[in-house]
């Protein structure tokens, strides 16, 4: 099973938007975000159902990110690690 080296702490993102040029925040895995009680559903699972197409066969973990500034948001795909 593979893992997320920002979920779990290893990597640390840092982007810049596309928009306004100001820092945009990591706001944690997208499908942590779908209801109530995704988060604690597996991972394995939510990432059949979350319309990225083959981020589960690529071993990706999307994750949210956010302007503070022009509330601008993007979708990252991180590399997971084995």
């Amino acid at each position: 099973m593979s893992y997320c080296p920002v979920c779990n702490g290893l990597q640390r993102m840092e982007l810049v938007c596309p928009s306004c040029q100001h820092p945009m925040y990591d706001q944690g895995r997208q499908m942590d975000y779908f209801d109530d009680y995704s988060a604690y559903l597996p991972i394995e699972l939510t990432k059949e159902n979350d319309d990225i197409a083959d981020d589960k066969r690529l071993k990706k973990c999307p994750h949210l990110m956010i302007c503070d500034h022009c509330n601008m948001n993007k979708i990252i795909l991180i590399q997971e690690m084995d």
